[in-house]
């Protein structure tokens, strides 16, 4: 006796409805192989289990080449359907429809790795997950440990800078120290230049003598500490 007919429905077991999928996708999966190899046909298969898992086949594992290809072909069936605007209601109906669910399966997956919904998940599925998240951690320490190295060089190299720029301060400090400790303070070279002042003016007295009007011209220069110009002088003489 052959099998009965078997009612296209939903399994309400879930036993029943994960063996059931498990035996209909090898079946699915060795068909697809058979019509490639048979037929020489490019074929993708792509199945989503009720818990997001990922079943595939590709003919010689050209998925990529397969799915350019199926976009091209549709890039150019919606050319050909620009001017039909029940076309394009259409395609905007079906990408509506991925989108939602792509979104769907990434808010999914997120709450998995946050650690919520993992009733759902296999011990298999567990296990790829903890793998996932051991994998991210360990990028982010590396990415860390990277950014805190690059800091510490940083800084090293700041701290170098600051060293070198006190070091050329402090030897400008003590070049200045040195040359002010060579060179006479301030007031005694004032009083030097005074003393060669008056030096000056008493020999000017000498040389033209106290007497005349000559004399009392020096003196009242010497009282006034104040030189004649030359000119003056030989004017005088005259």
């Amino acid at each position: 006796m052959g099998r009965g007919r078997v009612t296209l429905k939903r399994i309400e077991n879930k036993i029943n409805r994960q063996v059931t999928f498990s035996k209909r996708r090898s079946g699915l999966l060795k068909k697809a192989h058979e019509i490639s190899v048979l037929c020489d046909a490019d074929v993708a298969l792509i199945v989503f289990s009720t818990k997001g898992k990922l079943c595939e086949y590709s003919t010689d594992a050209s998925m990529e080449r397969i799915l350019e290809r199926y976009e091209r072909h549709l890039y150019v069936e919606r050319q050909l359907n620009a001017d039909d605007p029940q076309s394009q209601t259409l395609e905007i109906i079906s990408e509506h429809g991925k989108m939602k669910a792509r979104i769907e399966l990434l808010q999914k997956t997120q709450r998995h790795l946050m650690g919520e919904d993992l009733d759902s998940l296999s011990l298999k599925e567990l296990q790829n997950l903890e793998q996932q998240i051991d994998m991210a951690l360990r990028r982010l320490r590396l990415r860390k440990n990277h950014l805190m190295l690059q800091s510490i060089s940083n800084l090293q190299k700041k701290d170098k800078a600051l060293q070198d720029q006190n070091n050329v301060l402090s030897q400008e400090i003590k070049e200045k120290e040195i040359e002010q400790s060579q060179s006479p303070p301030v007031e005694q070279q004032t009083h030097e230049n005074m003393s060669s002042f008056q030096l000056g003016t008493l020999n000017l007295g000498e040389i033209y003598g106290a007497g005349g009007e000559e004399g009392e011209i020096m003196e009242e220069t010497q009282r006034g500490k104040s030189v004649m110009p030359h000119w003056m002088l030989q004017y005088m003489r005259q």
